[in-house]
């Protein structure tokens, strides 16, 4: 880990750049919104813990409510288990036997469960569960209409999760059902039409389950786009959302039902940059770039100043132009820089400093940062 950015008690204006920032009040209320969500819809709620990669965070989640966490990746869950986690459900096809193994290791500490769209994953998972001695939990991944990993709906899934029922060290737990292409479709209309696709193709499976006599304890899917939906329609029990924390310019601009930004939950996430330059007095470059931020989804906002727009991003430095009327930046200035997408972002820090009242009161280390195994 590199050396932390800041202490205890600094001001802003101490914090060493670029810096991942936490407005702690902000993060607290949307934390709270969506555990306050899932009690009044009486669903469970399993975060994503790709988005924070976090176990203090993930401890915080538990403790407004959430029955564990979800992660994509074998790495991130060691990072959750040695963190403290002790339900976690990784929402991916892992088919490298050693992979299974790792799992099967973790769930000598914790319940585990993964999912699966294939046959053949099964017979290793089994494998691997019966060599530790352990049970680990399978999910059927379903096609909702996301066009990635999934079996079809109905008939096909039921088959493959009477596999896993009847495959030593395994257990039959439900569906994954994550619709992951209707989180940012960018009209409230659009989204509801692809969770109604998604319901129907979850409903003719559980169908085809209760006539093979098997039990779905879990449907487990749902996004920080399309959490209402999915929470609201009697289908799934489990929400799986993750970006709600932290929030990204790619979720705010996707249509609320008066078609105007997404505001179920505000900002709370910043790169903390320092003007290094500037060569013109509407021309600024901060010392925040492609190493600070992911910019697929287009580059960071500037906090707080409309009348300031990033203009470009390299490796080191970024763009900014200024507006006729925006007050001329010096060299020296901090301004917080709202990223693309919050992911991407986070996997390129080491540490949260988390924020209240232009104060640093805490930092959280991202100990499953770059866990990509």
């Amino acid at each position: 880990m590199n050396d932390i950015p800041a202490r205890i008690g600094a001001s802003i204006d101490e914090i060493d750049t670029p810096a991942l920032i936490v407005d702690l009040d902000t993060f607290l209320q949307n934390l709270e919104r969506m555990a306050a969500f899932a009690r009044s819809a009486g669903v469970r709620l399993r975060p994503h813990a790709k988005t924070h990669k976090c176990p203090t965070i993930a401890q915080m989640q538990m403790a407004a409510g959430a029955v564990g966490q979800c992660c994509q990746k074998v790495g991130e869950a060691e990072a959750l288990v040695r963190g403290g986690i002790r339900d976690v459900l990784v929402t991916n096809e892992i088919v490298d036997p050693h992979k299974l193994h790792r799992l099967a290791a973790l769930a000598k500490d914790a319940t585990i469960a993964l999912c699966f769209d294939a046959a053949g994953p099964i017979e290793a998972a089994s494998r691997a569960a019966g060599e530790a001695g352990v049970e680990l939990g399978g999910l059927v991944e379903i096609e909702v209409g996301m066009q990635r990993c999934g079996i079809a709906a109905g008939q096909p899934a039921a088959e493959l999760a009477r596999r896993i029922a009847d495959a030593p060290g395994l257990r039959f737990r439900g569906l994954q059902a994550y619709h992951g292409a209707a989180q940012h479709m960018p009209t409230l209309a659009e989204r509801e039409r692809a969770i109604a696709g998604a319901a129907d193709a979850v409903c003719s499976t559980i169908a085809a389950l209760q006539k093979a006599g098997l039990a779905c304890e879990l449907v487990s899917g749902a996004g920080t786009g399309t959490y209402r939906m999915e929470g609201g329609s009697g289908v799934w029990n489990e929400l799986q959302a993750g970006s709600y924390l932290f929030m990204d310019t790619d979720y705010a601009r996707i249509g609320d039902k008066n078609g105007g930004r997404y505001t179920d939950f505000a900002h709370s996430l910043f790169v903390l940059a320092t003007v290094m330059s500037v060569p013109a007095a509407d021309r600024a470059v901060v010392d925040a770039g492609l190493k600070s931020y992911s910019a697929e989804k287009g580059p960071p906002w500037v906090h707080g100043r409309d009348d300031i727009q990033v203009t470009g991003v390299s490796d080191e430095h970024g763009r900014l132009q200024l507006g006729p009327a925006a007050e001329r930046l010096r060299i020296g200035d901090k301004l917080m820089l709202i990223p693309g997408h919050c992911d991407p972002t986070i996997n390129l820090h080491d540490w949260y400093v988390a924020v209240r009242r232009g104060r640093v009161e805490a930092l959280w280390p991202i100990t499953a940062r770059g866990a990509s195994r």
